[in-house]
């Protein structure tokens, strides 16, 4: 019995000594970086207070709330995967917080009757739901809402789009939610809420074939964006629930480098709406015109008197008035890394990039 568990041991660790020879090495950074596109340093200007859980892959993805009374009194909403949500002020200081969840991604609608947050629940790994909660927007609390069901899976992704509403006054505020699931699923799930009450339905669904997350809406033209990690960012027409989705950009370790993580958008006066993304294999972004599917320019968060970002997960990006330092509008960006602390979020200048890449 002895000799025969010492030869199985042994075949074993050849297995495993070969199976980790035959693995794909991972390409160093600097390598990806020099292979990669260039990218312009655009500093941050504000922080985010780190995460509640420390020394781990936590924080994740933000949303932003613009306050049209005080623009400079919008709030952040971001996600501690590990935790639950933290709200932050436009200082970067906390307002609030729901540590109730593994929440990994948010996203949030404002309507007449509140502002609904709504985050990726992966605190159950099999069977993913959207948590919802208002926002009071006066004290950045977090008011428990609804626990809606996404389907088989394991919550990912989510972001939301105006839905039409009945014209009439008073009438529910209407919404439509993608939930991205771990496994490549896209499920449409429209929702309503007036008064605490809320209703949901289950509408269109998508299949892309490996791992995805981050998901944005255009509202210019209504188009779906979602990033498959290893593969690159996906179009999809909610209005044309069986076509198929058509490959937006593809992470060719030019313009993206897998992974491809964080989508936002930015609408413009007068023109196509613009793309970014996080190419978070070489810790840049790229900004792509939603019209033509071209590269427009590649930055990275760095310099200034901030630590910059590395490994970023999610981002957000919001046009408009957000205050000294922000009269154009905000981008922020996960920090995978935060000098070597517990992860945060950065905040920049939307007209610093756009500056710095001549748009």
């Amino acid at each position: 019995m002895a000799a025969r568990s010492s030869a199985t041991l042994f075949g074993v660790s050849l297995f495993a000594l070969l199976a980790s020879a035959c693995a794909p090495k991972e390409i160093p950074l600097e390598v990806r970086i020099a292979n990669a596109l260039p990218a312009i340093d655009v500093p941050a200007t504000v922080e985010t207070v780190p995460v509640g859980t420390a020394n781990a892959d936590a924080a994740d993805d933000p949303a932003i709330w613009r306050n049209p009374a005080n623009p400079a009194a919008s709030l952040i909403v971001g996600t501690d995967k590990k935790a639950g949500l933290y709200v932050y002020g436009m200082d970067g200081k906390v307002r609030g917080s729901s540590l109730t969840g593994r929440y990994n991604n948010v996203t949030l609608f404002a309507g007449e009757h509140g502002i609904v947050v709504i985050a990726s629940d992966r605190t159950d790994p099999v069977n993913s739901k959207l948590a919802l909660f208002l926002l009071d927007p006066a004290t950045g609390s977090l008011s428990p809402l609804a626990s809606v069901p996404s389907g088989a899976g394991e919550g990912y992704g989510v972001c939301v789009a105006p839905a039409p509403r009945i014209a009439m006054v008073g009438a529910p505020d209407a919404m439509t939610a993608y939930a991205a699931i771990k496994d490549g699923t896209v499920r449409e799930i429209r929702i309503t809420h007036k008064n605490g009450k809320v209703e949901h339905e289950p509408g269109a669904t998508w299949k892309l074939k490996t791992q995805i997350e981050g998901c944005v809406v255009d509202p210019a033209t209504g188009a779906l964006y979602v990033g498959e990690e290893d593969v690159g960012i996906w179009k999809v027409d909610p209005a044309r629930p069986q076509a198929a989705p058509v490959l937006f950009a593809a992470a060719d370790n030019k313009q993206l480098v897998a992974d491809v993580e964080g989508l936002a958008l930015a609408t413009r006066e007068g023109a196509s709406s613009l793309l970014v993304a996080s190419s978070q294999g070489d810790n840049a972004y790229a900004v792509f015109d939603t019209a033509t599917g071209t590269l427009v320019g590649r930055f990275r968060i760095n310099g200034g008197s901030l630590d910059g970002t590395s490994e970023t997960d999610g981002i957000e990006l919001a046009v408009g008035d957000y205050g000294p330092g922000f009269e154009q509008g905000l981008f922020i960006a996960q920090d995978g890394d935060n000098g070597g602390g517990t992860q945060n979020f950065k905040l920049v200048s939307w007209a610093a990039i756009l500056a710095a890449l001549g748009l």
